[in-house]
Formats: C-alpha cells, structure tokens, sequence
C-alpha cells in the first residue's frame, strides 16, 4: 500500500498552482448570510455581513486581519451542532461596510462587538476570537466582563514585537498608507494568497485568494485594510493590555487560549508561555501540526477543544 505523502508545514504554494476549488470540501457557504443594517457609536450606520446557524447557546466567532468569516468555513456547521454560531466579517472586512476614515483599534472593534451583540440579542454570549480578532475579544471582556460568558483565543498576538515596532514607523511616514493600498489593490487575490500560512498549504485555493482579495480590490476596503493593519498592530496597545492582564488576579471571565507548537510565521507559539506566566487562572492548549489558523489546519481538534470548554 502506498505511502501517503505529508505536506512540508508551511511550503508555499505559487499563485498559479491554486485549484479553483479546495481541496478539502467545506459548506461554509450554506450557511444562511444577513445583512444587518445597524447604528453604532464609532461607525455610524453601518451595513454588516455575518453567517448564523444551528441552536442552543449563543457562539461569537471572531476572525483575524484581512479575513473574514469565510476563516471559519470548517468549524462553523459543526459547532452549530452545539450552538447558535454567528460569524461576522468586521467593519472594513469581507462583505461589511467600510466606513470612511474610521479607526480600528482592537478596543474599538471590542466596543463595536458589543454594539453587535446587543443588536442580535446575543448578550452574554461565548466568544472565539482568531488573531487581532482575540485581542478585541479580551478588550470587550476586560471593559465589561458581562458581555461575555467565556472566551477562547486561537494564536492571539500580545506583546509587541520588533516587526510591531518597525511596521508603525513605517505606517507613520507620509504618504506610506495610501501607497500600501495602491499597491495592495494592484493584485489583492496575490496579496491575500501571500500573506495567508498554513502548515499544509494545499488547504488553499483561488475560491480562498478571492474571499480575501475581494474587499482588497476596492479603493474603500484596501485603505480599511491598511488602517487595520496599522490600528490593530499599535505596539502602544498591545502593551498597554499586556499591563491590564498582568494587573488582574485572574481574568474576569474563563479563558481558553489555544495556541501550536510549529513556527508559525505571523505570531510565535512563544506567546502562549507569555500569557500563561502573565495570566495563569487561562486555560492554555496546545496543538501540533498547525498554524496561526488553526481552525483550517485542525479543524476537527479546534471543534473538540471548544466545544469541550464551554460545555464543561
């Protein structure tokens, strides 16, 4: 019998080597969308696109910088096995408004998530943030520990690193946002295709590269990336939250942070020791052979860990 042959972790594959489809099939897009028109304080009226299904308790899935709800195509019919799953695309991502000119500093996504759940009835709920979308989960957390029931990070960034510090100086310099949107706007399927890792690369695919690039390719949506790049990276920020964990005896409400063991090349599995010795009343999981989207590398551990936590 032959061998099947493993996938080099994180081996890159050429934008021209993309099926048209995944690989792995997926139902994601069975899923039920809406368009919930609704008003908030930082956004203004603002149209948003988010996924729901299944029933039982409330879940609040969160994505990461330059994705959308579609990151969560393989967990997200699964848990609503177990739950009411609401996927969001942010404002300024996917198929949510971008509002003009606006800022998107974690705190202020985490004060938005709030203005969303109300507007769904879904105060109270679990969360599951992946990336930037975890910091703007504990933000939430931290301002009013209400909003939530539990929280689970999936590779979260926390302390500022020198890529942090040297991207907001970049950022800063004039002329410098504008030009990254132009250049972003130029090949947004590329540029998505590039800036996303895997372990096993052959997840992907041009359905994939045109989720993420889609919102790219506008002049509205490729400047709210660049201004979430720049808001949601802040080194100013992510020490200061660093500082508000450390001040707590433990965190005001139970968190789960999952985090791998492989190199991953946006954020370090090392973050995970950090938020461990900063903050140990968290949970901490770790799972092999993944990447910062652990959700697609491992789906089927993602759903059992989760699901595991907020029933117990």
């Amino acid at each position: 019998m032959a061998t099947a042959v493993q996938p080099t972790p994180f081996r890159q594959m050429r934008f021209r080597e993309l099926p048209a489809e995944p690989a792995r099939p997926h139902s994601f897009f069975r899923v039920p969308a809406v368009d919930l028109p609704m008003d908030s304080v930082e956004y203004g009226r603002i149209r948003i696109r988010y996924r729901s299904t299944g029933t039982g308790p409330p879940l609040l899935l969160v994505h990461g910088l330059m994705t959308t709800s579609y990151s969560w195509r393989y967990v997200l019919p699964e848990l609503g096995e177990h739950f009411r799953v609401v996927a969001v695309d942010l404002p300024g991502c996917g198929r949510s408004d971008s509002p003009a000119d606006a800022t998107f500093r974690s705190a202020e996504i985490g004060e938005w998530l709030g203005e969303f759940q109300r507007a769904l009835g879904i105060e109270g709920c679990a969360a599951v943030g992946n990336s930037l979308g975890g910091l703007s989960v504990l933000h939430r957390a931290l301002a009013d520990p209400d909003s939530f029931r539990k929280v689970v990070i999936l590779h979260s960034p926390l302390l500022p690193e020198f890529k942090h510090r040297a991207l907001a100086a970049a950022l800063a310099l004039p002329g410098v946002e504008a030009g990254l949107a132009a250049y972003v706007r130029r090949r947004p399927y590329r540029w998505a295709h590039h800036r996303t890792h895997y372990f096993d690369e052959t997840v992907k695919s041009l359905e994939e590269a045109g989720e993420y690039g889609s919102a790219l390719a506008s002049i509205p949506g490729s400047r709210a990336f660049v201004r979430h790049l720049r808001d949601g990276l802040r080194p100013g920020d992510m020490t200061a939250l660093a500082a508000a964990l450390d001040a707590l005896d433990s965190f005001p409400v139970p968190l789960l942070a999952v985090y791998g063991t492989e190199p991953d090349p946006i954020v370090s599995p090392r973050v995970a020791d950090t938020l461990a010795a900063r903050l140990p009343s968290a949970q901490l999981v770790r799972i092999d052979r993944t990447s910062h989207f652990v959700q697609v590398d491992r789906p089927g551990a993602v759903i059992d860990t989760i699901a595991e936590f907020l029933n117990a």
